[in-house]
């Protein structure tokens, strides 16, 4: 796991996309899953930036970590509409080419099934892109959360609910249920690429960084995945206890 400690939010999505970027550039066909929420917006404008400068995202596919259970494709506060609104409608990727989940699906299983084999289909995820929660969800696999969990319905926790509130009118809007890809499915991407801001998330990234892999913990499932990497915002690296450790190796990292 590489650990980079950034200034800032705005500094640690510059770099994200920059790796991302240069990654799309060495491989038009790049397979990318994607994450929705406040964290990964800026990233997502410097993908923005890319096209309108040249990157071409036209044969990138993506695949979505989840969606939440009885929001519509096109409902405001779903996140097919969150993704049309702040990536997909700004690039030239083709729409038939980008995945997420069916929160209406009348059998939900089959849907999440379906949604592995596409995956499967595409040759698998490339670069993942997550954030993490201030429980240390990612995706939506709550605390508890098998470690090699699939594709699946679950039922959000009451912490979620309240962190996911300020998206909706009322806290009681939020859906209590979502689809979400499983930690085992998140597992087998090529790459894992995690950003982490805010000290609301110190206490999570303490325990996904430093602490021993377990349940209780999703994000810890990161320790165990070949290729991951985390970028920071200084709040978010409060507790760790190797801060200067993690900005000596990224400051001394080979080309």
């Amino acid at each position: 796991m590489d650990v980079f400690i950034c200034k800032d939010s705005e500094e640690a999505s510059r770099l994200a996309g920059e790796q991302i970027i240069k990654q799309i550039r060495a491989n038009p066909a790049l397979v990318l899953g994607l994450a929705t929420g406040s964290t990964p917006l800026r990233l997502y404008k410097e993908l923005i930036k890319a096209c309108q400068t040249g990157t071409d995202f036209s044969r990138v596919r993506s695949f979505n970590l989840d969606e939440y259970v009885g929001l519509p494709s096109d409902h405001p506060k779903s996140y097919r509409t969150f993704m049309n609104d702040n990536l997909f409608s700004h690039l030239n990727i083709r729409l038939e080419n980008t995945h997420v989940p069916n929160g209406m699906a009348h059998d939900i299983p089959a849907h999440c099934a379906a949604y592995e084999a596409e995956i499967k289909a595409a040759g698998g995820i490339d670069v993942q892109v997550l954030g993490i929660g201030s429980d240390g969800h990612i995706g939506f696999n709550e605390p508890t959360s098998s470690l090699a969990s699939r594709t699946r319905i679950v039922t959000l926790a009451e912490q979620t609910l309240h962190d996911n509130a300020r998206f909706f009118a009322n806290a009681s809007d939020v859906p209590h249920y979502a689809i979400s890809m499983g930690v085992g499915t998140i597992l087998e991407a090529k790459q894992c690429v995690m950003l982490c801001f805010g000290a609301n998330k110190a206490k999570a990234v303490k325990g996904a960084i430093e602490g021993g892999i377990s349940q209780f913990n999703p994000a810890s499932a990161l320790q165990m995945h070949p290729n991951t990497v985390v970028y920071l915002d200084e709040a978010a690296a409060t507790d760790l206890q190797l801060k200067d450790d993690y900005r000596w190796a990224s400051t001394h990292k080979p080309q």
